[in-house]
């Protein structure tokens, strides 16, 4: 069994937050970025956006943890973004029809500008 790592990185400013993550999220990784969403959440971020550019791979799992941080963000009035997804997760976005649930952005947008 191959252990793949994930890696989880976060900038802020203000009521925004930039999470940017590596590797692949599935049943495994998923509570690490679970853990870090519900932070950023209980300590008042406003506006999210989640750097998928160095995920390799989104299981299910995964899918689950940021559409449940976009619920708790929209009950406080943000927003959850995701941005630069690879073509194999943008994939699963369209197949699954998250892709119209989620804002998704082919680069990460600016964070604290209004």
């Amino acid at each position: 069994m191959r252990l793949v790592e994930l890696k989880i990185s976060t900038a802020s400013q203000g009521g925004h937050a930039v999470v940017s993550v590596y590797g692949e999220v599935d049943l495994y990784t998923a509570p690490r970025l679970q853990t870090e969403l519900a932070a950023l959440v209980r300590d008042g971020v406003t506006r999210l956006v989640v750097d998928l550019s160095g995920v390799e791979f989104c299981d299910s799992t995964g899918m689950n943890v940021l559409l449940s941080a976009m619920k708790r963000l929209r009950e406080q009035g943000g927003s959850l973004e995701l941005a630069a997804p690879r073509s194999a997760v943008r994939r699963i976005l369209q197949v699954t029809g998250l892709d119209t649930v989620f804002s998704v952005h082919d680069a990460v947008p600016a964070v604290g500008r209004t």
